[in-house]
């Protein structure tokens, strides 16, 4: 579907964008050519090296091809959305305003097209401020009034994410001084031996009760078995179906992880609430880490009172956020309420390489201060 996808795109554009140039035809072919080996820049990789998810280049190369795909995708919108506009005119005021119009809506797209996307990919690959938030837990015991937790979500450290922003990445989280780091998911694009230098920063992290993590999809599409144990060396505890209990004064947190739906692609175990929250103590607040957010009513209904997640990147781009909130039961970005839950879903630290644009919606490094919540 993605391939088929940004064929029919570039179809469209050699269509309407490259056969009406004026220009000699050799130049129109190589424009068209160009278009062509952009739009299937995945399928390349793929056919190249086995999978559409890393692309091992210099990091200046992975910053240009990012810009074009980006460039790319961005003149497919503009053009669709002048040929709409060319289509009212013709039937408002006539063939020769649409004419005139015509003559502006090629140039127009391509300038903005380049531009918006440059300031896209520059937008996506800024180590992300940090964004603070004081979140109120029902019945929060007195001894976690405070309680300060940092969420890291979709790094996907990769070519164009490597070790140099990583080590920012953990800089700005250790200023933080958190008690507790979780990590909901997508640490990595590549394997183990191309990315085992760009992940050594994460083992300087530092939190008073530890570091614990969740694997996303993009873990098992690089030999998850390699990855888990790499994340472990790391310090990451991952927690598979899993939960783990924090005593913390009088009272504790139970810190539950779930595996991603992906898991089951590769012949591992699914998400499975049963197991994860299996003996866990039902009168300390339960915090889940779930990679995607689409699970939160069956988690609501778990007992859980907050649930982390990340995958949706927040939606990247203002508007296409509330398209990407339908693929995720409502979900995209920021702070829900599921029955007596609260779910916060993290516009994520990165993105992945294959389309690195944010327009409108900022990565974030979360910071959680857990507070008693009033009675209402």
């Amino acid at each position: 579907m993605f391939h088929t996808t940004f064929s029919l795109a570039f179809l469209y554009l050699l269509w309407r964008f490259v056969l009406p140039l004026p220009i000699a035809r050799v130049w129109a072919a190589l424009i068209a050519i160009a278009l062509l080996v952009v739009s299937k820049m995945h399928w390349i990789n793929d056919a190249l090296y086995g999978n559409m998810w890393s692309f091992e280049v210099p990091y200046r190369v992975a910053l240009l091809m990012g810009w074009l795909f980006c460039a790319f995708v961005l003149l497919f919108v503009f053009m669709l959305a002048g040929d709409l506009a060319l289509l009212v005119t013709w039937v408002v005021r006539g063939k020769n305003a649409r004419t005139r119009l015509g003559m502006w809506v090629s140039p127009a797209a391509l300038f903005l097209a380049a531009v918006i996307s440059a300031i896209g990919v520059a937008n996506a690959i800024r180590v992300p401020e940090v964004r603070h938030i004081d979140l109120p837990i029902a019945d929060l015991p007195e001894s976690l009034d405070g309680f300060k937790l940092v969420q890291l979500s979709d790094t996907h450290i990769s070519r164009l994410f490597p070790e140099a922003w990583v080590r920012q990445v953990v800089e700005r989280t250790n200023n933080l001084s958190p008690d507790l780091i979780l990590f909901t998911g997508d640490f990595i694009d590549g394997t183990v031996e191309d990315r085992r230098s760009d992940v050594a920063p994460l083992a300087d992290l530092r939190a008073k009760y530890g570091v614990l993590g969740i694997p996303g999809n993009h873990e098992y599409y690089f030999d998850y078995v390699k990855w888990r144990q790499q994340i472990e060396e790391v310090g990451i505890k991952l927690l598979e179906n899993a939960h783990v209990e924090l005593p913390i004064g009088k009272a504790g947190l139970t810190i539950v992880g779930v595996t991603d739906a992906a898991a089951t692609n590769y012949g591992f175990v699914g998400p499975d609430m049963e197991e994860a929250m299996r003996g866990a103590p039902t009168t300390w607040p339960v915090i889940l880490m779930s990679h995607r957010p689409e699970g939160a009513n069956e988690s609501a209904r778990a007992g859980v009172d907050l649930q982390l997640s990340g995958h949706t990147h927040g939606g990247m781009i203002v508007g296409l956020n509330q398209i990407g909130k339908y693929a995720n039961q409502g979900f995209v970005s920021g702070m829900y309420e599921v029955g007596p839950m609260k779910l916060y879903v993290s516009n994520g630290i990165a993105l992945w390489m294959g389309f690195p644009i944010r327009l409108g919606v900022p990565a974030e490094i979360t910071e959680f201060t857990l507070r008693a919540a009033k009675p209402k």
